[in-house]
Formats: structure tokens, sequence, C-alpha cells
């Protein structure tokens, strides 16, 4: 005889927020009791005194404060960047590459016409050139995928690598002290290319750059003609070639939007923060920002809760390091606990599980 599962699970066609509300929340105490044991287990401290030490790392005085906010509005910008391609389904695994380029470009007018030029004008161009750059560098692995079909996730991949030698290669001519096989801060005495300075603090100017972009891409998205075509082109291009869109056009119209804001990112890398240039600019957000688009359903504005989130247990993990003597790792296995969980609740807001009363 046939026994029937105790449970039985089945697609939800709709869900309340405040259920999603519910099961993140749960999901997150879930991921907080899990790290708990861990921390327990393997260093044998107490979990409260951890997190405490992650908060005062993250948020513990002013300069801490704003420094995580300026990595959070990075973060968040190269998310914002990839929402487009990622709900097209075009796999851009090369934002790395995009904001090195554009990174370079900003650098390479900050090293040449700082000084020569007003300081507005030198942003605006540093601004557009990064952008453009950024386009470019998104623009030619969706040539090759709409012309001849490549496969755009090992394309943008293998462009990081190149982007990568570009910056190594101009380091060369920019060293700084020569020999030094490093740039340095440039323009440090005249704050040439330098994003100033603005009702008392350094990072004004990317607040506004990242909020536009957040704001309008969100609208681009949910309520263009263009944002429903990037979706319709995400679910089928089939469907889509069906329902008369220009699949081809759709493609680089939204890699170039994508690489764009990468490269406003290394513009803002660049003149809003480090104002350096090296292989090392983008740091690996190019990929973190994949799960932060990703987890926010590409929604600009959750992005910014886990932008926030992410950056604020990184910035943690120095504080736990210097405070307990441990391994920064130690905070990335929280962060990973936590980034488990929130994405296993992803299965509970789409699906629901019920007993099986037959």
């Amino acid at each position: 005889m046939h026994k029937e599962p105790f449970l039985r699970m089945s697609k939800r066609e709709s869900i309340g927020l405040g259920k999603v509300i519910l099961i993140y929340a749960a999901a997150l105490l879930m991921a907080l009791i899990v790290s708990a044991g861990v921390i327990v287990a393997l260093v044998h401290m107490n979990p409260v005194d951890v997190y405490k030490a992650i908060f005062d790392g993250a948020l513990g005085s002013k300069r801490r404060m704003w420094i995580t906010i300026r990595d959070m509005l990075i973060l968040l910008c190269i998310a914002v960047g990839l929402a487009p391609a990622f709900r097209m389904r075009f796999w851009n695994i090369g934002a790395e590459g995009q904001i090195l380029v554009g990174g370079v470009v900003s650098a390479a007018l900050m090293i040449n016409l700082g000084g020569k030029i007003p300081n507005i004008l030198l942003l605006v161009l540093m601004f557009a050139g990064s952008a453009a750059a950024g386009m470019i560098w998104g623009l030619i692995p969706t040539i090759f995928k709409a012309s001849w079909k490549t496969n755009e996730t090992l394309f943008t991949l293998m462009m990081n690598y190149i982007a990568m030698q570009v910056v190594t290669f101009c380091v060369v001519f920019w060293e700084n002290p020569k020999g030094s096989n490093s740039v340095g801060i440039i323009n440090q005495s005249t704050r040439a290319g330098w994003l100033p300075k603005t009702l008392g603090t350094d990072y004004f100017w990317n607040i506004v750059i990242v909020s536009i972009l957040t704001v309008a891409m969100f609208i681009y998205l949910k309520y263009s003609k263009q944002g429903y075509e990037v979706a319709v082109v995400g679910e089928s291009e089939r469907t889509a070639r069906y329902a008369g869109i220009n699949v081809r056009r759709v493609l680089l119209r939204t890699m170039a939007i994508s690489g764009a804001i990468c490269g406003i990112a290394g513009f803002i890398l660049v003149s809003g923060s480090g104002h350096t240039i090296s292989t090392s600019t983008a740091g690996g957000r190019g990929f973190t920002a994949i799960i932060v688009a990703w987890m926010a359903k590409f929604n600009t504005f959750i992005m910014v809760l886990i932008s926030f989130g992410i950056v604020f247990m990184e910035k943690g993990s120095i504080q736990i390091a210097s405070q307990y003597g441990l391994n920064e790792n130690a905070s990335s296995i929280i962060l990973g606990i936590i980034l488990f969980f929130l994405i296993g609740a992803e299965f509970f807001v789409r699906y629901k599980v019920e007993r099986n009363h037959k």
C-alpha cells in the first residue's frame, strides 16, 4: 500500500509583505543562534561579546560609521549596475573589470589634467570617461553574445583579467615614487579630481550619486517600457521575439547601462574614496555585488539593506581580529552562516510546506 508523505510542498501563488519579512526575520534569528554555537565551539568566547565587537568595528565611532557608509555605497552602486543585466539573465561576471577600467580612466585624467583645468570640469570628464569605459568593457562580450552566441559568463570573467593587466601596465608609467610599484595618492596636495568635501563629510557626493542611481534604476526596471523589455527577455528570448521585441538591441542597451554604472563605481572609488588606482581597487566587490543583487531580487531599495549588512559584517571582522586576537575570517564565517540562512529563506518565500492530510 502506497503511503502518502507526511509533508507536501507547493509553489506559492502570492505572499504578503508581512509574511516575507517574518520569514527573513526568522532566518536571521536562526543564523545568529547557529553562529553563536559556532563561536562557543571554536573559540570558547561569549558570542554576545563578539557581536558587540562587530558592531563597534562597523559603527563604534563617527569615523568608522562613515567608512562603513562609504564602502556600502560603493557595493550598492555595483549591485545597482548588475541588476538590469541579471534581470535579463545575462550573467555579467565582469563587474570587476568594468570597475577597474572606469577607475583607470579617472586616474589618467587626474594625473594628466589635474591643476590644468577647473576641478568641476575635471570631475565631469572623469565621471563621463569612467562611465564610457565601463560601458565599452561591458559591450564587448555582449556584441559577441548577440552575434555569435558566445558564453557571456566566461567572456565577462576573462575581461576582468584583461582589465587587471591594463591597470598593471598603467601603474608602470604612473609609479609614485618611482620603483614603488604603486601609484600612491593622486594629487594629494591639490586634491584635483577629488570629490569635494561638502556638509562636513568627504562622502556627500558619493551619497548623492549612488542615491540617484538607486532610485533611477528602481524606476527604470519597474515602470519603464525598457525595463519591461528587460524582464521579458529575461523570462524567454523566444517570447520576446514573438512579442516583437528586438532582443539584440535590448541586450546591447542593457549591458551598456550595466557596464556604465560599474564604471561609475570605479570613478567613485578613485575620486571619492581611495584617490589611487591598483589591481586591487575593485577588491572583489564585483562578485559580492552579485549576491546583493540576487538576494534583493533586483529591487534596488532592498539592495541598500543587504549592502549595509554585508559591509557591516566585513568591518566588524577588523575589530574582532584586533580585540580578541582572532583571524579576520571569523567574521566571514558568521557572514557566511547568515547568508546561508537568508538565501535558504528564499525557498520558504517561493514555496509553502504543509502537512499532508490525505
